[in-house]
C-alpha cells in the first residue's frame, strides 16, 4: 500500500515508506461539621489561600465535552439537590440532598480545615481530580444514554502491523459494554486467524470459525452465545479458537447480520490487507472507523493511504474516512517528540475527526489476555473518551428515523 510519492511528507519519518512492508507483532465523602458562629481566630499555614489556583491549562486534541453532560454547570462533579419527592422513595424524609459546595476543599489537610469551618478552596491536586471526574462522568453519561433504531458497527483498522488493533478493539468493545450492560460483540474479521482470540479472556471450545459453519442454525441467542468467550467487561468476543478457513466477504456479511440481531453493538477487529474480501465486506457493514497508530512514520503513513483509498471508492467507504477517529498509542519504546507532533499534523492534515491520545500502560503491552479492570485508572479514562466520540459519531451519522 506504501505510495513512493509519499516520501517527501515529513523529513523526519526518513525510511518511513519503505518500512511499511514489515510486518510486527500486535502488540463517600465526610459530612461537612456545623460552622461555628464565631470561629477562633488561628492563623493559617504560610501558602494556603482561600481558594485554590487556577488549573493549569493543558492540550486537548478533542472538543472539550459539556460539563452539562454531567448534570453540572461549573464541572465541578458535586451532587446536585434532588426534587423533595425522591428521598420518600428510599426511605427517607421529604428534603434535599446537600450539594457539595465546590469552593470548597475536600481532600487533605485543606479539606479537614474546610470541614473546621475555615474558608480554604481546593488545592492543584484537588481542581484536577474533580476536573478528570467532571470529564469522566461526562463521557459515560455520552454513552449511556446514546440510543438507535438498529444495531451499530464499528471497524477497527490500520494496514500497518503492530499498531494496536487487537488491544483497542477489545478495550473499546469492553469500555461500551461496561457502561452500557452488556450487548456489546466483539468479532474478528481479518482474513486467517487473528489475536483476537489469544488476547481476548476465556478459552472457549467455539469460536468464528465454527460459527460461519453453523451460521444458518443460528436462530436464537442463546445458540449465538455457545461461539462467544464471555468478558468481565460485559462483551462478548467471537475470535479464533485455531486454524479455520480464510474468512470470505459472504461469511463476514452473514455473521454481522446474525450478531445484529442479538447485540446492539459490534466491533470488529480487522485485519492487514485492505484489499481482501473479508475487509471490503467488513467496511460495507461498519458505520465509523477507527485508526489505531503508534508515533512511528510507516504506521501514521498507511493510515493516510487508508483513508485516501476509502474516499477514492466514494459511498459509505468515503463516510467512514470523513468522519474517521484515531487513537494513538504507546507501547513504552522512546519516542522522538518531534515524530509524535509530525503524526498528529499528518492526521489531522489527512482529515481524521478526533486524536485520543492512550497513554502507556503495562498490563496493554504483556501481550497477554486483556482484562479491562486491570487497566491504570488513566488508561481506561482515555478509552471512555473514545467511546464517547464513537458514540457521537454514530450518533450524527447513524438514522434514528425508523
Amino acid at each position: 500500500m506504501s505510495d513512493p510519492s509519499r516520501g517527501n511528507d515529513s523529513e523526519v519519518f526518513g525510511g518511513a515508506a519503505r518500512a511499511s512492508q514489515y510486518i510486527e507483532e500486535e502488540t463517600i465523602s465526610t459530612p461537612p461539621r456545623a460552622v461555628p458562629t464565631e470561629p477562633a481566630m488561628v492563623e493559617l499555614p504560610a501558602g494556603l489561600a482561600a481558594a485554590g489556583p487556577e488549573p493549569v491549562p493543558e492540550v486537548v486534541h478533542v472538543p472539550p465535552v459539556s460539563a452539562a453532560l454531567a448534570g453540572d454547570e461549573l464541572g465541578t462533579g458535586a451532587a446536585r439537590a434532588t426534587p423533595d419527592s425522591a428521598s420518600v422513595l428510599f426511605g427517607g424524609a421529604a428534603g434535599t440532598i446537600p450539594v457539595e459546595d465546590p469552593a470548597k476543599a475536600t481532600m487533605g489537610f485543606r479539606g479537614t480545615l474546610a470541614r473546621m469551618g475555615f474558608p480554604v478552596g481546593p488545592g492543584p491536586e484537588e481542581v484536577e481530580t474533580r476536573r478528570r471526574d467532571a470529564a469522566r462522568a461526562a463521557a459515560e453519561t455520552t454513552v449511556r444514554q446514546a440510543t438507535w433504531t438498529r444495531a451499530v458497527s464499528i471497524l477497527v483498522n490500520n494496514p500497518k502491523g503492530g499498531t494496536g488493533k487487537t488491544p483497542t478493539s477489545l478495550l473499546l468493545g469492553g469500555v461500551l459494554a461496561s457502561i452500557r450492560g452488556g450487548s456489546t460483540a466483539i468479532m474478528e474479521v481479518s482474513d486467517d486467524p487473528g489475536a483476537l482470540g489469544y488476547r481476548a479472556e476465556g478459552n472457549p471450545s467455539l469460536g468464528l470459525g465454527e460459527l460461519v459453519r453453523d451460521i444458518s442454525q443460528i436462530t436464537t441467542a442463546g445458540r449465538l452465545h455457545g461461539y462467544t468467550a464471555p468478558q468481565t467487561s460485559f462483551a462478548d468476543v467471537i475470535g479464533s479458537t485455531g486454524r479455520r478457513e480464510r474468512l470470505t466477504g459472504d461469511a463476514v456479511v452473514a455473521v454481522s447480520a446474525v450478531i445484529d440481531e442479538f447485540y446492539g453493538i459490534r466491533v470488529m477487529d480487522s485485519g492487514n490487507v485492505t484489499t481482501s474480501a473479508a475487509f471490503q465486506a467488513a467496511v460495507s457493514v461498519s458505520d465509523v472507523l477507527v485508526i489505531p497508530v503508534m508515533n512511528a512514520g510507516d504506521s501514521v503513513l498507511e493510515a493516510i493511504q487508508l483513508l485516501e483509498e476509502l474516499r477514492a471508492a466514494g459511498g459509505q467507504p468515503k463516510r467512514l474516512a470523513d468522519n474517521a477517529i484515531a487513537v494513538r498509542l504507546t507501547d513504552g519504546r522512546p519516542e522522538n517528540a518531534a515524530v509524535s507532533a509530525e503524526v498528529e499534523r499528518l492526521l489531522f492534515d489527512a482529515g481524521v475527526a478526533s486524536l485520543h491520545e492512550i497513554p502507556y500502560d503495562a498490563h496493554i503491552a504483556e501481550r497477554q489476555q486483556i482484562t479491562l479492570a486491570k487497566l491504570t485508572p488513566a488508561t481506561r479514562d482515555a478509552f471512555v473518551a473514545v467511546a464517547a466520540a464513537v458514540v457521537t459519531s454514530l450518533k450524527s451519522t447513524v438514522s434514528t428515523a425508523h
